[in-house]
């Protein structure tokens, strides 16, 4: 039976910067992707934010490989010449009683690392950005807007350029655990067997399935996986912002949020909804919804003006009513299993953080 190295399943964003640091390290990298393109899942319907790293909980993964990947992410597009902007998030409080959570949230975010928010005051705002009704905010200059394909396709570059292989149509039907090794069942239309050294499942919504395929795996390692949508809208009249802008977070999300692309197209979004399958389909009538949560911070936001642009499906592992999760990388340490590394949860900001997501699966590994 032919043997490999490492095999990394799933070519979205994180697969391919996992590929490409164990590839520099000098190891050999087969890819495996079940689609027919790389990135074609949660890594293509996405907000494209570079994200500061303020909101998530302190000490935990989400927030130390974000502000980490977010440093790394910028050094990485200024040397390979893929496209960003650094156009800052302002996060506003639209009257006086959210004034003590702007002032919390960035006591929160000077704690995680980020330590260049400014505190606004309305007339500040209204210099920013003229046409925004706020009482107080926190402008966040690390945050930014990236080409999220001419990134895949910069690490996909690095990677091969290391001595990596992709392999397209290629889903991962079964794992293994033997004493020689990590055998991998490979389907599509040339199925084959190969043992691998290293097995690293970076397969986003399917990680929790290719897991539970995983023989000699303990079943307690084995998450629920929970699909939570987000549907999102774009503006057709032209934007008046230059910034990101989000409204205080509240219970259960971040809000209904403006975007920006490297265009200038506005989108707005998301409102989730815990959905049963990877169904990407938008219903044009929650648009209704959205209007009265914009226009507490953009009042004159016009009637008709919202239009569906996409959805997006986050791979949880937390439900409905259940603190969010935060992300899992599960090495040797965590399931006694030599070579094997599963990405669990990997949602937002996943790929603000995918570099440094992958630094940490090589130190899993050793």
């Amino acid at each position: 039976m032919e043997r490999v190295d490492c095999i990394v399943i799933g070519a979205g964003v994180v697969g391919l910067a996992v590929a490409r640091a164990l590839a520099r390290t000098g190891r050999e990298v087969l890819i495996l992707e079940a689609e027919a393109a790389i990135g074609t899942g949660t890594s293509s319907r996405n907000s494209e934010v570079i994200h500061a790293g303020i909101y998530y909980p302190q000490g935990s993964l989400k927030a130390r490989l974000c502000v980490a990947g977010r440093d790394a992410l910028y050094d990485f597009c200024d040397s390979h010449g893929v496209p960003y902007r650094r156009c800052g998030k302002l996060i506003v409080a639209t009257d006086e009683s959210q004034l003590a959570g702007l002032q919390a949230l960035q006591e929160h975010g000077a704690a995680n690392g980020v330590e260049d928010l400014q505190r606004l005051d309305a007339d500040e705002l209204k210099a920013l950005e003229p046409q925004l009704n706020a009482v107080a905010g926190l402008l966040s200059p690390s945050t930014g807007i990236v080409d999220s394909h001419a990134l895949m396709l910069a690490l996909q570059g690095d990677a091969e350029r290391a001595g990596a292989l992709l392999a397209l149509r290629a889903p991962v039907e079964a794992v293994e655990v033997l004493d020689s090794g990590l055998r991998v069942d490979i389907g599509g239309d040339e199925p084959m067997t190969l043992i691998a050294s290293a097995v690293i499942n970076c397969a986003g919504h399917s990680a929790p399935v290719i897991a539970a395929r995983t023989r000699g795996l303990p079943a307690d390692a084995v998450p629920t996986r929970y699909f939570a949508k987000g549907s999102y809208f774009r503006l057709t009249t032209a934007t008046p912002f230059r910034h990101l802008v989000y409204p205080l977070p509240e219970p259960g999300g971040l809000g209904v949020h403006l975007t920006l692309d490297l265009g200038g197209q506005a989108r707005f979004g998301p409102d989730v909804q815990w959905v049963e399958s990877l169904d990407h389909d938008l219903d044009a009538r929650r648009a209704d919804g959205f209007y009265a949560a914009i226009r507490r911070y953009w009042p004159r936001l016009p009637d008709g003006a919202l239009q569906p642009a996409y959805t997006g499906i986050r791979p949880k592992i937390s439900g409905p009513g259940e603190p969010a999760a935060d992300f899992r990388i599960d090495g040797p340490a965590q399931h006694g299993i030599a070579g094997l590394v599963h990405l669990f949860g990997i949602e937002s900001p996943g790929l603000t953080a995918a570099l440094a997501i992958a630094d940490e699966v090589c130190q899993h590994l050793g």
